[in-house]
């Protein structure tokens, strides 16, 4: 019996001196990895690109072609005591379609998943519309020269934006091989503007009219045409958009701008649009 109990005591001291002569596995630290973690891609440095776009223009003409209005009138009888260029003609919302074709490039910090950039777009194609309005009035009470006044005051103005460029500055975040972002800045745009005007009008006679009958009936037509070519106009952009990293520094974009020129034509356009870069 003693024998057996001395050799179970050294059977033991053998195997905790094994144990202790083992290296410890990473298993029994916790620290056991399923598999490799992948890098995080690298959107820091600059960038350039060409890109596509495909959008919708509106426009407001309601006002702009007053001035015109107002200086052909100027110093007359039913401009003075009708203010025809005040009038607000009936301008339709107009509508359009249209493309273009450009490139961008920009700059971006990285701090962890969060990239601050700045960038500068430029878009050429067509966008714009054109509309007419037209108003009457006649008179209820005789004008100072004792006659009834009828008035048809008709404007037409048209626009046409070929090339867009904005400065934006970008906010994105890393999403493994996706970065969407957000951006807003300055816009400007190279546009031909036309506008034109004509009054007509007719007079008659009142109770204590003195103007002479051959004066009296349709008066000729008035009218003017100013155009502004190759203008310079401005406002303000924003949108949302992602890039997509490919291999080493390609990437592809995805995009959506919203874009709004106050000038005398009241211009917004939306795009959507898709392009490739490669970052440096």
């Amino acid at each position: 019996m003693r024998r057996l109990l001395i050799a179970a005591a050294l059977l033991g001291a053998v195997q905790t001196a094994q144990a202790a002569d083992m290296p410890e596995l990473p298993f029994l630290r916790g620290s056991l990895q399923d598999g490799p973690i992948a890098p995080r891609p690298i959107w820091e440095g600059f960038y350039i690109g060409g890109q596509a776009g495909y959008g919708t223009s509106d426009e407001k003409f309601t006002g702009s072609n007053s001035n015109m209005t107002g200086a052909l009138l100027a110093n007359t009888l039913v401009e003075n005591e009708m203010g025809v260029s005040q009038w607000p003609l009936s301008f339709s919302k107009q509508s359009s379609h249209g493309h273009g074709y450009g490139a961008f490039a920009g700059y971006n910090s990285q701090w962890d998943d969060v990239v601050i950039g700045l960038e500068m777009s430029y878009l050429h194609g067509k966008f714009g519309g054109s509309s007419t309005g037209t108003m009457s009035r006649i008179s209820s009470q005789p004008l100072s020269d004792g006659d009834y006044h009828s008035v048809t005051s008709s404007a037409t103005s048209s626009i046409n934006i070929t090339d867009i460029g904005t400065f934006r500055a970008r906010a994105g975040y890393v999403w493994g091989g996706f970065m969407p972002y957000m951006f807003g800045g300055l816009a400007l745009g190279q546009a031909d503007t036309v506008r034109s005007v004509r009054i007509d009008g007719d007079v008659t006679a009142g109770p204590a009219s003195t103007t002479p009958p051959s004066l009296l009936g349709p008066r000729q037509p008035l009218s003017a045409t100013s155009g502004q070519y190759n203008r310079l106009i401005y406002g303000y952009t924003a949108g949302l958009g992602v890039d997509v990293n490919l291999v080493g520094g390609l990437f592809l974009r995805g995009e959506w701008e919203y874009i709004r020129f106050t000038s005398a034509v009241d211009t917004t356009i939306n795009t959507v649009r898709a392009g490739v870069g490669y970052r440096f």
